[in-house]
């Protein structure tokens, strides 16, 4: 899978320069006092949340991220040079755990937040610093404090408006594409998506955001199908798309399996806001549809609407009514 929304990383900041134990040696100076100067401070680990990011593959190839060293402290009293300090970039939504990977340390929930993970080690001290009226040549110096070092966890839940849900091959991936420019990978077959996708829509001038999530199957509570890792990122939204197909021969059963599936996982997640979309109805008479819908009303107190992304004025509708439901 491309997609990756949970990593183990060690980071490790700067340590922090030794001080200088230096003297002052100039011509006709026959006694030149201390002149060391102190360690630079050692470079942290900083974790920065980035607008175009969507996974955090990048660290399973890279899972150790170290922070550069402090300069130490020269002559004449110079203060060597701090470290640079280590940006990590993670996608919006990124949670930071301790390596119990329960303990949560840090979540991102707006672009450009910066969380400084792990603090550069303190410059040591030069000479100069234990120069006195009893001591006028102290050779005494320190060594740079060791930078904090870490092994954390970063997981990734999707922040979006609104989650389309539903069973696998239910038109998902085909209304994000209708109704975004996200590009997903579209097949009449099930498990075509692997991966959240992300896509923006846009109406009378307001935008909404909106996560194709992969199709649930019975069990996804427990783990079945990744059905827990797919989940968790449908937490976060606003709303729920219930997508289902038209032409599924129990409509009553396959809205269900969801609903319990959700109500598995988690109660909040069951009590979100929902609308349900009766979808493909291209495949269908008007007539057909008008029975359906008046049988399934009867299974839940939700909005009902219908839908066929061949129809443009049927796509428009659904992009109104999201954005009532992501406000």
């Amino acid at each position: 899978m491309k997609f990756l929304d949970q990593v183990k990383i060690y980071i490790k900041a700067g340590n922090g320069g030794d001080g200088s134990p230096s003297f002052r040696r100039e011509k006709f100076i026959e006694y030149g006092g201390p002149d060391g100067g102190d360690g630079g401070k050692g470079g942290s680990v900083i974790l920065k949340a980035e607008q175009n990011l969507n996974t955090l593959i990048d660290y399973r190839y890279q899972q150790h991220h170290k922070a550069q060293r402090g300069d130490n402290g020269t002559g004449q009293n110079k203060t060597g040079k701090s470290g640079d300090n280590l940006i990590l970039k993670v996608p919006l939504g990124t949670q930071v755990f301790e390596e119990d990977n329960k303990t949560l340390i840090y979540d991102f929930l707006k672009i450009g937040e910066e969380f400084v993970v792990a603090t550069g080690g303190k410059g040591g001290l030069g000479n100069t610093r234990f120069k006195s009226s009893t001591n006028r040549a102290p050779r005494k110096f320190t060594k740079g404090y060791t930078g904090e070092e870490f092994t954390i966890w970063l997981q990734l839940k999707t922040i979006a408006d609104i989650g389309i849900i539903g069973l696998p091959n239910a038109g998902k991936s085909s209304l994000l594409s209708a109704i975004t420019n996200a590009n997903p990978k579209i097949a009449n077959y099930q498990f075509t998506t692997l991966n959240p996708n992300l896509g923006v829509t846009k109406y009378d001038d307001k935008e909404v955001t909106i996560a194709d999530i992969p199709g649930l199957v019975e069990g996804a509570h427990k783990g079945t199908g990744l059905g827990t890792q797919f989940l968790k990122h449908i937490e976060r939204c606003k709303s729920l798309l219930h997508l289902i197909d038209i032409t599924n021969s129990d409509l009553k059963k396959s809205y269900k399996q969801i609903k319990n599936e959700l109500k598995n996982y988690s109660s909040k997640l069951a009590k979100k806001k929902e609308l349900v979309v009766l979808n493909k109805t291209d495949l269908i008479n008007e007539k057909q549809i008008k029975k359906i819908i008046k049988d399934f009303s009867k299974n839940t107190k939700s909005e009902i609407v219908t839908l066929s992304t061949l129809k443009k004025s049927s796509v428009s509708k659904i992009k109104a009514k999201l954005i009532s439901y992501a406000s």
